[in-house]
Formats: structure tokens, sequence, C-alpha cells
């Protein structure tokens, strides 16, 4: 059955009139000039009477069709089922004010199966379905109209394999008791779309940042907080508003006055010189909760033999669940257990239950 094109908001009420259990989404958006994913295109797939895909290629650049969409997305008894969905989440949060829920995620579902991880959407549809996509349209405008032929197909393939995926990575995931698991990491990543927050210690993964003493990596954390501030409010790309690489100078170095501040930003190519005063502002003001900033730890002082401790630890633990690697802790959380020595949010629930048996003795005996 071809793609329906849904260029009108009734079109898509109709199709909703009697409410599916589950739905195949996902979107095309575009990032490149904006600090916000610019919803172009939304991909539903509803099942028709025989088990089959019948796609809808939603245009929500039409007037009306946002608010049409808004409550499908809302509605809590349909499933979603989406492939490594994060970004699609901001968007819609960003379009429709909602994030869809309850929500099966197919890369997530594949990880935790032990059929592979960080597994693209192409790659394991021919895993489990033997099907080969073209990979024809990943760069393509997708806020052009009218959309070609090419575009429209492989928009539809994007969904055309949901279903059938839930259908085989559920049923494993039953058979591994581990449906409880995709729950708890699909509503993680659910609850973070929806309070989608600039990062709180911004510089302490700058690599660049480590090689700073501590007031300037508080006056780097003061600019990085201000930037992500600024670029969200102004739906601008973070680096069109200050650079890593200026920020680490002026960090370093501290113009003494705002003349000084205004000199060197005359001499760097594409710096924010009207924001000079905003710059300077934020530069010397103390943020409430400074005091409290990590230090960007330089990878020569952590503790190696330590980490490869837990590393191992980890890695065994993998084994025993049948997990690939880095689904059950990745370095960096390793990383941040170790410097800030309290269990981070991603390790928390069923991977805090699997790992702190076999961690907690090593940690204790590092302390």
């Amino acid at each position: 059955m071809p793609a329906a094109w849904i260029t009108d908001p009734a079109q898509l009420r109709n199709r909703f009139a009697s409410k599916p259990a589950r739905i195949g989404l996902d979107t095309e958006f575009i990032r490149e000039r904006t600090y916000w994913p610019q919803l172009a295109l939304v991909q539903i797939a509803l099942e028709d009477a025989d088990g089959e895909p019948d796609i809808l290629l939603i245009d929500p650049l039409v007037p009306g069709m946002l608010e049409a969409l808004t409550p499908i997305l809302a509605d809590e008894s349909i499933v979603k089922i989406m492939h490594s969905p994060s970004e699609d989440l901001v968007a819609f949060k960003h379009a429709c004010n909602v994030v869809p829920k309850p929500l099966f995620d197919t890369q997530l579902a594949a990880a935790l199966t032990g059929v592979g991880g960080g597994l693209g959407y192409q790659k394991l549809v021919e895993q489990l379905t033997g099907v080969a996509l073209p990979k024809g349209e990943t760069r393509s405008d997708w806020l052009r109209r009218p959309l070609s032929s090419s575009q429209l197909e492989y928009a539809a393939d994007d969904v055309r394999h949901l279903f059938e995926m839930h259908d085989q990575l559920d049923h494993k995931l039953g058979e591994l008791d581990r449906r409880e698991w995709l729950a708890e990491d699909a509503a993680r990543i659910v609850f973070n779309a929806e309070n989608e927050a600039p990062e709180r210690w911004p510089h302490a993964s700058m690599r660049s940042a480590q090689f700073l003493d501590r007031d300037a990596q508080l006056r780097l954390l003061r600019l990085l907080r201000w930037r992500d501030v600024y670029a969200r409010d102004n739906d601008r790309p973070k680096s069109w508003i200050l650079d890593n690489e200026l920020a680490v100078t002026l960090a370093r170095t501290p113009p003494i006055d705002l003349a000084g501040l205004q000199r060197t930003l005359d001499a760097v190519p594409k710096s924010p010189r009207r924001l000079a005063d905003a710059l300077w502002s934020a530069l010397n003001t103390p943020l409430a909760d400074e005091a409290d900033a990590p230090d960007a730890v330089q990878s020569e002082q952590r503790d190696k033999q330590r980490l490869r401790k837990l590393q191992d630890a980890v890695a065994a633990r993998s084994a025993e669940l049948g997990l690939p690697d880095g689904v059950l802790a990745s370095r960096r959380w390793l990383e941040v257990l170790m410097d800030q020595g309290e269990w981070p949010e991603a390790l928390a629930g069923w991977r805090r239950r699997a790992l702190e048996p076999g961690l907690a003795p090593l940690l204790a005996a590092a302390g």
C-alpha cells in the first residue's frame, strides 16, 4: 500500500477515528541553523485490516496540523514505536508541547535483548527482517516543498518495518524477562525530553577545561551557562553564539575591562562582538551554585587502575547478561561514578541493581 501524503488536518483526524493500540512513529527535522530541531515531516505507521503497515506522511508545516497531531502524541493508550528517538522527542516537545509516550525504542530493545548495541535503523531492519534499505536521502532538505518521490519513499521506509521489529523484540524481551528494563529506560528518555534543560556542568566534559585552574574553570562555566540560555532563547546553535575555543581563551585570560574584552572580540573572526556587554556580565557574575561545580578532571589525574577494575567488572557482568559492550555502563558514566562518588541517574534502576554488588567493593576499597 503506497504511503498517504497528509496535507489536511481533517485527513489526520479521520485516520484516527478508530484508535489504534500502537503506531510506528518517526520524524524528519532540520537543526543546522537553529538550537531547536525544526519539525519538517512526521511519519506514522498504522495497521490495516490485514495487519500490514498503512503509512501516513504528515506535513507539519500546514496550518492546524500540529494541533491535530498533538492529541495522538499525548494519548497514553497508544504505544509509540520509535527508533533512537531522543531528538525526535525534543522536536515534538518544541513543536507540539508534548512528548509521545509510552515509548518502545527499537534501538534500545535491540541492545537489551543482546541483538546489538547502538544499531542504526537500516542495520537493525536488515538484521531482523532481511530487508536491505537504501540510504539515499539522509542529508535531504526536508523543509522544501514539494518533497521528491525519493524523499517520500525514504521517509515511509523509516516506519514501514517498526511493527515487525516491535513484535520480534518484544517477544525476546519477554523471554528474557526484561520488559521492565526497557520500560525504565524508555521512561527516562521521555523524562529527559520533557524536562530538557541545559547541562548543569558543561565545562566538566570539555577536554580543554582540564588544563585550567579552578578560577578559570568557574569563569568558563559562567560563559557556557550563559551561552546555553542565550542559544535556547534565540533559537541559534551554541557555536554561533560563542565557540568553545574563544570561551576557553576568555576564561583562561580574562580581559581587565569591557574595552579589553571588545578588543579581544574584534580580533577574532565570527566572534559575538555585539554581545560584549552580556559576555562581560556573564564572565564576572558568580553563579549561585558554582561552589558545587566539579573540577574538569585531567585523564592523567584519574586513577586508571581503579577505572580499569570497574570496566572489567562491568564487562564481566555484561557477558553474564548477554549485553553488548557499553549498554550496561559506559566509560563516561563510570568516570562520573569515580569522580563524584554518587551513582548518576543514567546508572539508576535495573543497571544499578545489576552492577552494585560487583562495583560496591571496588568503590569502597578505593575510598
